[in-house]
């Protein structure tokens, strides 16, 4: 491909991208993102390719990423030539040779439909009966309350060919903002009021502002993609779906505030995004919209992909550079902050893969319509990966404002199998446990943390009834404690006691006397931790002594409202249930169950280990634990 030196050069291959995204002869994608691949989308679009080839089928057959809906992968969606497009769910290699035998008949799927998508090329003058009453993707519930501006192209194009990014209007703000003075850019980013994606909301503008008016003639930009939360995967899916979006957002950073050189510091466990995104730095190079001269206007940026090692204290940005430098990952007192003295001692500038995917946006559109979307305070939308005790699990991408409940239960669909909704995990393992009184509370970076949470990154686990509050804590603490890098003591020490406090609670040793001391211990980490790690690890047994506090009671009285603590725990056998057919005994691991054939059983529970393995075996659900 030859270098794009004007606008031009750009609707030349605007046009070519359109081409392929709708050819004339028909399309079929297979969402292969993570959770597809794990689903299977592999197999799936194997043989859709061997069916389409051996039947000669005129359509064309492609890769697309995630489309969001993780929980009924491996996705499908065919493109009719006609415009109409459907997404059928939950694919197989079975379900896959018989779907493309009906496409081969001018037939259709409905029973394995999802929804049929509306957008610019869908013709509603051809439906055919069958699919009359699928459902069209902003009827989901699912979809109803999105809003997707960063994943606007995930699902929808090829993360491998720049050709369909440019289709959708990829590197013509690059292409803007490049004849812009730089003031210009950051003052409008500033007016649009984006804030930092990554956790703690910085206004995005003001660090650019800093990094802009630092002295010296060298400088960088990095974006932070090391997403470590548990059950997060916001950042991964956007660098494997669309990873032309963050790279042209940096590439407009950086003349911002005067950087030629940036790193994307990607976990080493996303195998999927380091790909993409090496191989879209690459075609930005080849079509010169990387590296030097770009686009003839003589501004040049040299980008590199760094792989992280894992440690989760690397997603704070001061542990980020000394890794980037080949040092241990450990944060470092700040100031001065990494905009005056970052990476190799120069100016740095630092956002997250979500900040960044919004920058061409704002340049697109303008900081009005940006300001348009959300809450005063907190404009735009937010990713958030909805995971845990929910029926629709995935990517949402909603307006700031949204409150949890619209979230977990019109888009979520709330816990599945009747089961009563408890709490919340938001913002990551260093998030609080939000409970069902707060439900109506808008998700914006204020109301979270006056609740005691935090925005996060974005991961959201919802916990049913089943769920101890207290075990929850005491799991995520588990994490945090773990994986401190030890440098200061109210971390390495101070989550060490509370840890140890949690356990002996679980266990059912706990002491009245323990939550105070757990408190204690608590806002001493809080106010005196070095990193943001440190300061927020705090956050789950903060909210959850908040709100739950009668569970930890209840565990110091010796019983687990929930029934989850094995050591406080007691199993015991419904004689009027029981018709002794001796299965649970047979089943017990310690011998703990005794009862002749055909009589009731009973259970000594100084042998019983509480293991749960005689209520699998039982038939009559006569045993229970209390």
């Amino acid at each position: 491909m030859s270098k794009v030196r004007n606008r031009e050069d750009l609707e030349k291959i605007k046009m070519e991208g359109q081409r392929l995204i709708f050819p004339k002869e028909g399309k079929i994608l297979v969402g292969l993102g993570s959770c597809g691949l794990a689903a299977g989308a592999e197999k799936v679009y194997a043989k859709i390719v061997e069916e389409v080839h051996r039947r000669s089928l005129d359509f064309m057959v492609g890769k697309t990423a995630c489309l969001g809906f993780c929980n009924r992968e491996p996705l499908v969606e065919v493109r009719h030539p006609h415009g109409l497009r459907v997404v059928y769910q939950e694919m197989d290699e079975g379900k896959a040779e018989e779907l493309i035998a009906a496409l081969a008949q001018d037939e259709h799927k409905p029973e394995w439909a999802l929804c049929r998508i509306h957008g610019e090329k869908d013709s509603s003058a051809f439906i055919p009966p069958q699919l009359a009453q699928i459902p069209i993707d902003y009827e989901l519930d699912f979809y109803k309350k999105q809003r997707k501006l960063v994943l606007r192209n995930c699902g929808f194009i090829d993360p491998l060919n720049i050709k369909e990014y440019i289709a959708c209007g990829g590197y013509f703000s690059l292409f803007k903002a490049l004849h812009l003075k730089p003031s210009l850019i950051i003052e409008e980013i500033k007016r649009s009021g984006l804030r930092g994606r990554g956790g703690a909301g910085f206004p995005t503008g003001k660090k650019w502002e800093l990094c802009h008016r630092a002295p010296g003639t060298k400088k960088y930009v990095i974006c932070n993609a090391d997403e470590g939360d548990p059950g997060a995967y916001m950042d991964r899916s956007v660098l494997e779906g669309d990873p032309h979006s963050v790279i042209e957002g940096m590439i407009i950073g950086a003349y911002a505030v005067g950087a030629d050189e940036g790193y994307i510091y990607v976990r080493a466990e996303y195998p999927l995004a380091v790909k993409h995104l090496r191989i879209a730095v690459a075609q930005a190079e080849e079509l010169g919209l990387l590296g030097e001269d770009i686009l003839g206007t003589g501004f040049s940026f040299k980008l590199h992909v760094f792989e992280g090692a894992g440690a989760f204290v690397c997603g704070e940005e001061t542990a980020l550079l000394a890794s980037i430098e080949g040092r241990r990952g450990q944060p470092r007192p700040r100031p001065p902050y990494p905009v005056e003295q970052g990476l190799f001692g120069k100016p740095t500038l630092i956002n997250n893969v979500e900040t960044w995917a919004n920058v061409p946006l704002i340049i697109k559109y303008g900081a009005d319509w940006f300001r348009s979307l959300g809450t005063k305070g907190s404009p735009g939308t937010k990713i958030f990966s909805l995971t845990g005790k929910v029926k629709n699990t995935g990517l949402v991408e909603v307006p700031m404002g949204i409150t949890l409940r619209e979230l977990i239960f019109e888009i979520g669909g709330g816990p599945p199998e009747g089961k009563r909704f408890k709490a919340v995990q938001i913002g990551g393992p260093s998030g609080g446990c939000l409970p069902e009184e707060l439900l109506d509370l808008p998700i914006d970076y204020e109301s979270l943390t006056q609740a005691g949470a935090m925005m996060g990154s974005g991961g959201m686990v919802v916990v049913d009834e089943d769920t101890c509050m207290v075990e929850l804590a005491r799991f995520f603490l588990e994490f945090t404690q773990a994986e401190s890098c030890g440098q200061c003591p109210p971390c390495r020490l101070g989550t060490k006691r509370m840890l140890e406090i949690l356990t002996r609670i679980t266990q059912g040793r706990g002491k009245p006397e323990d939550l105070k001391l757990l408190e204690e211990l608590a806002f001493g980490v809080k106010e005196a931790s070095l990193c943001g790690l440190g300061r927020t690890a705090p956050n789950p047994v903060l909210t959850t002594l908040r709100y739950f506090r009668a569970e930890y009671e209840a565990h110091i009285e010796g019983r687990c409202p929930a029934g989850v603590c094995r050591a406080l725990l007691t199993f015991e056998i419904d004689p009027g249930l029981c018709v002794g057919c001796g299965l649970c005994a047979r089943s017990c691991p310690q011998g703990a169950i005794f009862g002749e054939k055909g009589k009731p059983h009973r259970i000594e529970h100084k042998l019983c280990a509480r293991c749960g393995a005689c209520v699998s075996a039982c038939p009559k659900g006569a045993i229970a634990k209390r």
